[in-house]
């Protein structure tokens, strides 16, 4: 099978996740800008998770670029992948109507360290399936903003109890990392270099 399909389904989930998203903030009552204050939690957590999914979406674009073809096998590690993204809008939600307390914080890094499981099992499906001299393996290396994102996901859920803006700042720092662009895969496919 072809990558275009899987391609334009994952694309049209993930937008899908992120209409689910605004669609979820409330139109304040009033006319003032005072009316907008109340609601800055809720657009943080707007902007953060708008942030994760496209990260999400552009390294879901650039790995799918190494792809010959497409198994069983890294079908459903793509929707494995999706089932923890849709669960997003839920999670931004709940945190950002309860001002990032310690309960939906927690529920919040739990849902990120998913996808980020699930995004690891993806790519090491499309790396079982393009066999030991994948490009994608190649491209991806020691792939240490992979490894540490889940142990600050790990760190900031365990914080959460306690400092649960710890754990927020965490999820920043993330995806921070994750903002610089990460011209791996493009190096590997433009000039067989990782």
């Amino acid at each position: 099978m072809g990558k275009a399909r899987l391609e334009a389904f994952s694309d049209g989930v993930i937008a899908i996740i992120i209409t689910i998203m605004v669609l979820e903030m409330k139109v304040p009552h009033g006319d003032r800008l005072t009316t907008l204050a109340p609601l800055w939690p809720v657009f943080a957590s707007y902007v953060l998770s708008f942030i994760y999914l496209g990260i999400y979406w552009n390294n879901h674009h650039h790995m799918l670029h190494t792809v010959r073809s497409v198994t069983g096998s890294i079908l459903w590690a793509n929707l494995h992948l999706l089932f923890w993204l849709s669960l997003i809008p839920f999670a931004t939600g709940w945190m950002g109507e309860n001002h990032f307390a310690s309960a939906p914080a927690a529920l919040y890094g739990g849902v990120l360290l998913m996808a980020a499981m699930a995004y690891w099992i993806l790519q090491q499906r499309i790396i079982a399936a393009q066999g030991k001299d994948s490009l994608l393996r190649q491209a991806i290396g020691t792939d240490w903003k992979g490894r540490l994102s889940p142990l600050l996901y790990a760190l900031a859920i365990a914080l959460a109890g306690w400092a649960h803006w710890a754990s927020i700042a965490l999820y920043v720092l993330v995806a921070l990392l994750w903002l610089v662009p990460d011209r791996r895969i493009e190096r590997v496919l433009q000039h067989g270099e990782p």
